[in-house]
């Protein structure tokens, strides 16, 4: 405590907003456990720039050099520092530590472990023994009664010997004896009466123990690890550190009344029997079909998730299932509960973020590369907010292998922002657009098209591959992704895995662009999504390059869907343009010749796309694949839909299983494999090349 000084003073920090370093005026705030900066001096008695929470921090001398250092805060969020000389930044360095410590430790002790309730167990049928006992004394600890040493502060931590790791892992295999048997005395208990197996603090009991024992195996592994690095002077060959993959099945691991018993084969429905008796996929055809336009209409579904209804009165349900889960786990094979599913399946999904056709259509207008690179960049960052269905964070269908979307937009050419300056539809009012027609009823001549398919290329890894092309414009784009799903803890994260190349075919250009990742959050309360990580588009033909970070909340302060970005010029490294804001509301870009503009999201004009009726559609297009679902889950009838659900997983595992028998490979219908990604069949790139290559006709 005789070194827990506030000290002040100027530091460089690093910023993404502002190429290169900055003065701030920092302030060690000891007695609030805060790093506070400030533009100058003079300004300190204003409100900071930027808070960091001390408590939990972590702080880093970097190696880069003797005058850097960075603070990483429990919440997430990092500031990379620079100090005038290694004398400053080693004071720096350590009034943090010290003020971290203090505060982290205060922490501890404060905030002991959360009271939980006693439950005899043993002796539910005593007269004399209530089912339920408050011990205010007993604590996770005590229930557990496995002890733990404070080491002496200041003391350095000796490097563990085998024999210590012996006895480590001795205490861990009691502890998790005891939480087997603590899970077991749960499960045992009976599904109705005063204190029952479903009672929600037993399920939070069961999925906060399961974390930390598995928590605490995983951090054992690390240790392992450490230890044989230090005995070998290195890692093991091929050795990383990193959470552990469950080493159970799920399936045989779900007890307590989650498996479901279904109807016999005679009593189900009969779209159910229709399901399970489509043909093996490959036996139907898998040429290509050529989808005529003219047979699409506007779609009049509007299916928003805002209800919260099946979420709170499915409560155990989650909490049963997040106690079977891993952190770190994989969540490609897990089968989620149906209610917490959107209306529409991930192909579908895609095919949302293109709600913004005259955008899209506007990238190739541009009359420079500077300009194209930037107008790409508006799209791409006004494509998600439309992909989302509502505030509610509910997850897409899993498409299955071989299934296919295909959607259009037509768009009049006179909404299309020319090359007369930046995107002219970012004022506009939200509305549906309104297409011409001749007294015939058809559209008329002077309208763009956009066309769109996707299909599910493979199950295992599930990646998907959707394109879109505009024709009259010349202009496509294919991607594929690779969805990765993770659970967290209390929210679960998705890694999207792949890459997507714009091709504007008059400028030849190509501009290939990643996608950022997806989080629920609150799982347990009123689930919500946010985006996070950084992205890159390129265009190695003219040199233009952009980098947008989506940043996820902190966990003090800080504000929700925030996204920065910059486009630069790499030959230069001049920025051209800087982008900040939020990518569900307002974004702000401000231009080099100063300009700025201000696009209001939830305003911008939506074209609604065009599909084809159900009765039209193929038996693998997502719609009429899914439309059981769908059906179900607007009449607010979960078991049925989780009955259609499961009659078309189980026929994909059958199937999946004959072509395994079989050694059948599976064969894709739009898309084919090239190197590590997919491409669409027959590519606007190459039709337009095909054509190009022609002999013309001399007579």
């Amino acid at each position: 405590s005789d070194h827990m000084e506030n000290i002040c003073g100027y530091l460089m920090k690093y910023t993404n907003l502002v190429t290169g370093w900055q003065y701030r005026y920092f302030v060690l705030n000891n007695d609030a456990g805060l790093l506070e900066y400030f533009v100058n001096e003079q300004s300190r008695h204003l409100k900071p720039r930027g808070t960091l929470q001390l408590a939990g921090a972590v702080i880093s001398p970097s190696d880069e050099d003797s005058h850097t250092f960075t603070v990483n805060a429990a919440s997430g969020e990092q500031y990379k520092l620079r100090a005038t000389d290694a004398k400053e930044r080693q004071h720096w360095v350590s009034r943090l530590q010290i003020c971290t410590q203090h505060h982290t430790e205060a922490i501890g002790k404060n905030n002991p472990p959360l009271k939980s309730r006693s439950f005899s167990l043993a002796s539910q049928g005593s007269a004399n023994s209530p089912g339920v006992q408050r011990r205010p004394s007993q604590n996770a600890v005590s229930f557990f009664n496995v002890g733990h040493h404070r080491l002496p502060t200041g003391k350095r931590v000796p490097i563990m010997q085998p024999d210590h790791l012996v006895d480590v892992r001795e205490m861990m295999s009691q502890a998790e004896g005891q939480q087997r048997d603590l899970i077991r005395s749960i499960e045992c208990l009976p599904a109705s009466g005063h204190l029952t197996s479903l009672d929600q603090d037993l399920l939070m009991l069961k999925a906060t123990s399961m974390a930390t024992m598995n928590c605490l195996n995983d951090c054992f592994h690390i240790l392992q690890l450490q230890h044989a690095s230090q005995q070998k002077g290195s890692l093991p060959a091929g050795a990383t550190i990193s959470w552990l993959e469950p080493k159970i099945s799920l399936a045989n691991h779900f007890k307590n009344g989650a498996a479901q018993n279904f109807p016999a084969e005679i009593n189900k429905p009969a779209s159910v029997r229709e399901e399970q008796s489509i043909a093996e996929p490959c036996e139907l055809t898998r040429e290509p079909e050529e989808i005529n336009p003219d047979e699409e209409l506007e779609d009049i579904c509007d299916d928003k998730e805002d209800d919260l209804g099946a979420v709170e009165e499915q409560r155990s349900v989650i909490l049963h299932l997040l106690s079977q889960l891993k952190l770190g786990m994989d969540l490609t094979r897990v089968v989620l509960p149906t209610f917490i599913l959107e209306k529409r399946s991930l192909l579908e999904m895609y095919a949302d973020f293109m709600s913004h056709p005259d955008l899209f259509i506007a990238i190739t207008n541009g009359s420079s590369p500077e300009e194209r690179m930037i107008r790409f960049v508006e799209y791409y960052l006004t494509s998600f907010h439309e992909g989302r269905k509502g505030a509610i964070a509910k997850k897409p269908y899993n498409p299955i292998i071989g299934e296919t979307f295909h959607c259009s937009w037509r768009m009049p050419k006179s909404s299309v922002a020319s090359d007369a300056g930046t995107n002219s539809s970012a004022h506009c009012p939200s509305e549906q657009v309104t297409l011409p027609k001749d007294p015939e009823g058809q559209v008329e001549p002077d309208c763009y098209t956009v066309k769109f398919v996707a299909e599910q290329v493979s199950h295992h890894p599930p990646v998907s591959g959707f394109y879109a092309e505009c024709v009259e414009r010349n202009m496509c784009v294919n991607a594929h992704v690779w969805t990765k799903s993770k659970f967290l803890g209390m929210s679960i994260g998705v890694t999207m895995v792949g890459e997507g190349v714009l091709h504007l075919l008059e400028h030849g250009e190509e501009y290939t662009f990643s996608l950022p990742c997806a989080y629920a959050r609150s799982i347990l309360t009123v689930p919500w999504v946010e985006l996070g990580g950084k992205v890159n588009i390129n265009c190695a033909k003219t040199g233009y390059s952009a980098s947008i970070n989506f940043h996820t909340k902190p966990f003090y302060g800080g504000k929700l869907h925030r996204v920065t970005g910059e486009v630069k010029q790499n030959m230069t490294n001049t920025v051209v343009c800087r982008v900040q804001g939020e990518w569900n509301s307002v974004l702000e870009f401000t231009y080099s010749n100063g300009e700025t503009k201000y696009v209001d999201l939830t305003k911008l004009s939506v074209t609604r796309k065009r599909v084809r009726p159900l009765e039209k559609q193929g038996p693998f297009e997502s719609r009429r694949l899914w439309q059981h679902v769908t059906e179900s889950l607007r009449d607010g009838d979960i078991d049925k839909a989780t009955e259609h659900k499961r009659a078309l997983e189980e026929r994909q595992r059958n199937e999946e299983r004959l072509r395994a028998e079989t050694e059948t490979p599976w064969c894709t219908k739009y898309f084919l494999k090239d190197g590590d990604g997919w491409v669409y069949h027959k590519p606007l790139w190459k039709t337009v090349s095909a054509a190009q290559t022609q002999p013309t006709d001399s007579n």
